[in-house]
């Protein structure tokens, strides 16, 4: 399940969204907005915005005009110029504007690239594109693995975004298994021997996922995604975000957004700190998301792309590209990668900080209902839920917290 399916429902509604709140002809919010939503503008006012980091995005196919939509997207905001570095080590196919999901894929890639922008724009970020379309099962999982490995055995940089998945149920047969073992593998090395941060959506289907390779049919059952269900992995789930009549936001569930339980992964050490009523939802089991951003497509940023034009940041694969950014100022704060993150987020959000640290969402659930398939989802609560997580960040309290508890852990 590659997140792109959702573009097409963007675009078609964009017409209803432009007066929104947005700058000018583009939709959404503007790159001040999303900084001031998530904390950010104090830190970003103080000269850290991701300077000498390196975000990296995995993607299929990628976009031929991700250059000049970016320069657009810049230019539009009066954000700083950024040259991409875009690379095709597995090799290019041809775009094919005919192909709908290469299209979706321009949009996902435009979307990846100008959020982690917009939140931090003096980091560098390289783009490395597979020519094969990820769906489900273990289509594209091979190549995107491969890319992957390229960037951490090439240092090309310390966090990296990944915005797309694949249902669990597609992945319980045989080859499935031995797919996600070598990722296991990789996660676990790249974070613990490397430095390397990364990040996953947790899925825009709710509490369910898709069935069936062609990802047409959703499981009548609640249903994880790979690669956010990776232990190893932050899970970004989702939130429709709102500005207030006084200029605060506020957040409610995403009713899209992937949470649940893993299928595949043991509970890890690191939620064993969730209290005792959330112990009894984990049995055991890998808990998500972790945190979350913006995904509602109806409460994102306005970006562009020269297929769409302007359109509105949607689904959990916004929440990486926020968080990648995010952790490249923290990685800036601390002149070292902070590598892996999920100790330190469970230890600031079971703590006394977690109130300043994190915006707590407690309203919304992720039930999914339509088409015949009817699944019942979660409720967002005080702390922690299988929907957001922790919550969204506050990031001038959150960053500089998350520093200290990293080196805390030792990590």
């Amino acid at each position: 399940m590659h997140f792109p399916k959702r573009w097409l429902f963007v675009v078609v509604t964009m017409p209803l969204l432009l007066a929104a709140c947005g700058s000018g002809d583009a939709p959404g919010y503007t790159p001040e907005q999303m900084r001031a939503a998530y904390g950010v503008t104090a830190l970003y006012d103080k000269g850290f915005r991701g300077k000498g980091q390196t975000v990296v995005v995995i993607d299929s196919f990628g976009s031929p005009t991700l250059q000049q939509d970016m320069d657009t997207f810049n230019q539009h905001y009066g954000l700083p110029a950024i040259t991409l570095k875009i690379l095709a080590p597995l090799g290019t196919k041809p775009y094919d504007s005919n192909n709908k999901e290469m299209r979706g894929w321009v949009g996902e890639t435009s979307e990846d690239v100008e959020l982690i922008h917009a939140i931090a724009p003096d980091a560098a970020i390289t783009v490395l594109t597979s020519p094969v379309d990820e769906t489900e099962g273990t289509i594209g999982l091979p190549e995107f693995l491969r890319l992957e490995q390229y960037a951490v055995s090439r240092q090309l940089g310390s966090i990296i975004s990944q915005s797309w998945g694949a249902s669990e149920y597609t992945l319980k047969d045989s080859a499935g298994q031995q797919e996600i073992q070598r990722w296991d593998a990789f996660f676990q090395q790249a974070t613990t021997q490397k430095g390397i941060t990364f990040f996953a959506g947790s899925g825009d289907e709710g509490a369910t996922d898709y069935a069936d390779l062609n990802a047409t049919q959703l499981v009548s059952q609640p249903t994880s995604s790979f690669p956010n269900d990776n232990p190893w992995v932050t899970s970004v789930g989702g939130t429709t975000l709102n500005q207030n009549n006084d200029s605060t936001f506020s957040e409610t569930a995403w009713n899209g957004s992937g949470g649940g339980f893993s299928a595949f992964y043991a509970e890890p050490d690191y939620q064993q700190l969730l209290p005792a009523a959330v112990q009894s939802q984990l049995n055991n089991r890998r808990g998500l998301p972790d945190i979350s951003a913006a995904a509602d497509p109806d409460t994102g940023l306005g970006a562009y792309n020269a297929v769409d034009g302007w359109f509105i940041t949607s689904g959990t694969s916004a929440g990486g590209p926020v968080w990648s950014a995010l952790t490249a100022i923290a990685n800036q704060m601390a002149g070292r990668p902070l590598g892996f993150l999920n100790p330190a987020l469970y230890k600031l959000g079971t703590s006394a900080n977690a109130a300043r640290d994190f915006r707590d969402i407690t309203s919304g659930e992720n039930s999914y209902a339509s088409g015949g398939v009817s699944v019942t989802g979660y409720p967002a609560v005080a702390g922690w839920d299988p929907v957001t997580g922790f919550g969204t960040p506050n990031a001038e309290k959150l960053l500089p917290d998350l520093i200290a508890a990293v080196g805390a852990a030792g990590a």
